[in-house]
């Protein structure tokens, strides 16, 4: 018998590869396509929901709805958006330190199910609970599901990777395409109720093939990079028991008192979503173990941060104040209406025909030694989306008496934010990790989501505050701060390339 110190090792077993990539890359790709598809399913229900039977929902609409005022509605929405990317920090926080990001999606998958089977149950209180549900776990989902796709490579010099990233999205992009086409239209037409038992079983689809064939996954999404130590996860739970102790306390003694309303949560939390963005990003800034290259870059990423919060006000009512403009005021196009959630799917549509045309146009432009930098795509986007808006203006004046105008100007919109939308969302993404100080490298993505919370939180204030959303003074004043945001950045584009430094 041949001694085993003679005796050749195995080969390792060969990769199983999808079109190249890592086999696990299409486990997550139908894991997040479905978690989209409920996701945007539900969003695209949400705010039409919230006004039906009330005096601020469409005429001819079902009932069975919360009959909300349209103010309420919108910052509702806004609160709930802003909710889901406030959560992305504390998510990656879990990954990091308690579950991996393995364990922390699987988790965050039941927990979007079970908000979406509450959204299914009738009364507020299911409601309100499926929504915190569904933040909670998206949030969760959201910061760890992305960091798996990177594990799938070797390293950030794997030649694949950037490739894998594009077929990743194109699975986001899918699933909220498809989204509104079943679970609006079932929500919408049939029943608000089945439609969010629809989105229940799409995340329940996804959840089925990442537990199904989490062993394509890479062994390092199991891993908890930096695990909490005893002392530290009881002081943690000491302090969350303290919160929730005094917040219960507080609400307990409202409610007692007969005062509370729903505005007795969303101005707490809408005050928060301002609150905690400019609190997380002034430590980063006055923290002295940072190096004075550091510091430049931190003071140029607050340009970045200010104007992306301009950008996401604006884009992100595509789900709110569009969505009841469509549903209120527009009309047919040669003899055939729409379904009002059908305008949700126009966004992804138009991600998936744009994004090859954008990325062929950077690198035909880089070529030429013509590329835009970041800082002239980052003023781009913002007057795109700006000009978004003052179009918006023109439908809205033309339906002031009643007119329905023609679906056209909405798809016009929503091509314009677009465009808007990939000249500045991945530049954002990339200068995030470019001027990410190496203390938090690992957090500035979170900070990157904060802005979106700021843009949300912004809109919702405004709601709460009785500003008519809908009317054309106010969409004038958020397409003209987008602009002057814009031009802004452009202007002082010089100053601010100056404390990036070597970053372009």
């Amino acid at each position: 018998m041949a001694s085993s110190l003679t005796t050749s090792s195995p080969s390792p077993a060969p990769e199983k590869t999808v079109l190249g990539h890592p086999i696990g890359l299409a486990t997550l790709f139908m894991t997040e396509m479905w978690e989209r598809f409920s996701y945007y399913g539900m969003r695209a229900l949400l705010v039409l929901y919230l006004v039906s039977g009330g005096t601020d929902a469409a005429t001819g609409s079902q009932g069975g709805g919360l009959g909300f005022k349209m103010g309420t509605a919108l910052a509702i929405y806004s609160v709930y958006v802003a909710m889901v990317y406030l959560m992305a920090m504390p998510g990656g926080w879990f990954g990091d330190r308690v579950w991996g990001a393995r364990k922390t999606v699987a988790i965050a998958g039941f927990v979007i199910m079970g908000g979406h089977v509450a959204l299914a149950l009738p009364g507020q209180i299911a409601f309100f609970s499926g929504l915190l549900l569904v933040a909670v776990g998206s949030g969760l989902l959201k910061a760890n599901i992305s960091t798996m796709v990177g594990h799938l490579y070797a390293g950030p010099d794997d030649p694949r990777r950037d490739g894998g990233f594009t077929l990743f999205y194109i699975g986001i992009n899918l699933g909220a395409f498809g989204a509104p086409f079943l679970i609006g239209t079932v929500g919408e037409t049939v029943n608000w109720h089945l439609g969010f038992l629809l989105a229940a079983i799409g995340m329940g689809l996804g959840l089925v093939v990442f537990l199904v064939f989490g062993r394509t996954l890479s062994p390092k999404s199991n891993v908890v990079p930096n695990p909490l130590s005893a002392a530290e996860r009881n002081g943690i739970v000491v302090k969350v028991v303290a919160v929730l102790l005094v917040v219960a306390a507080f609400y307990g003694t409202v409610v007692a008192l007969g005062l509370f309303t729903i505005n007795w949560a969303l101005y707490p939390i809408t005050i928060a979503g301002l609150v905690i963005p400019v609190a997380v990003l002034v430590r980063i800034k006055r923290d002295k173990d940072l190096a004075g290259p550091e510091q430049s870059k931190m003071s140029a990423y607050i340009w970045f941060f200010i104007a992306a919060a301009a950008f996401w006000m604006i884009y992100d009512q595509g789900g709110s104040t569009l969505s009841l403009f469509a549903d209120n005021s527009t009309g047919s196009i040669f003899g055939w209406t729409p379904s009002t959630t059908w305008y949700q799917a126009l966004n992804p549509l138009f991600v998936m025909a744009l994004a090859p045309v954008f990325a062929w146009l950077w690198l035909w432009l880089s070529r030429k030694n013509q590329e835009p930098n970041t800082i002239v795509k980052f003023a781009m986007g913002l007057v795109l989306v700006g000009a978004s808006f003052f179009i918006f203006v023109i439908p809205m004046s033309m339906a002031g008496d009643g007119t329905k105008v023609s679906p056209m100007w909405l798809v016009s919109i929503y091509m314009i934010q677009t465009i808007a939308e990939l000249c500045l969302s991945p530049v954002g993404l990339s200068v995030t990790t470019k001027m990410a100080p190496q203390k938090y490298a690992s957090q500035m993505m979170g900070v990157w989501f904060l802005a979106v919370t700021a843009g949300d939180c912004t809109t919702g204030l405004l709601a709460l505050a009785g500003v008519d959303l809908n009317g054309t003074g106010i969409i004038a004043l958020q397409a003209a701060a987008a602009t002057l945001a814009g031009v802004s950045v452009f202007m002082y584009r010089k100053k601010v390339q100056s404390l990036m430094g070597s970053v372009h």
